[in-house]
């Protein structure tokens, strides 16, 4: 495996840890289906929290950068298709989880509601 894949599951690992500490249920991690993925899929306060983790060995990179408009598209598309094929009803919350190497240590932080999804307008 790849350097920058191994630091990348550490990271969703190290996510995945922090979430379970603070209450939230993971349901999947890494999840894949035919073109979709979802990093790291939760259950907290009665709604479904689709987290996106993003991975650095630097402070000198923001993992933030990495959150563009494409990606938040495609994880909002990832999340309506979890929705449908394990038919929940719930609402959907986005969130980001940073985690940085800083040294020998990661330092995770977790942005609640870190998007939403886009409205569609039909002309």
């Amino acid at each position: 495996m790849a350097k920058h894949n191994e630091t990348g599951k550490r990271g969703e690992e190290l996510a995945a840890e922090y979430l379970i500490s603070k209450g939230y249920v993971v349901r999947d991690t890494n999840w894949r289906w035919q073109k979709y993925e979802l990093d790291i899929v939760c259950e907290y306060q009665g709604r479904i929290v689709v987290v996106e983790v993003k991975t650095r060995t630097s402070d000198y990179v923001d993992p933030l950068a990495a959150i563009t408009p494409a990606k938040v598209a495609r994880t909002v598309r990832a999340a309506n298709v979890y929705l449908q094929l394990f038919d929940l009803p719930h609402e959907v919350q986005f969130d980001i989880i940073t985690v940085t190497r800083n040294g020998g240590e990661f330092v995770v932080e977790h942005i609640p509601d870190a998007f939403y999804p886009q409205a569609k307008v039909y002309r």
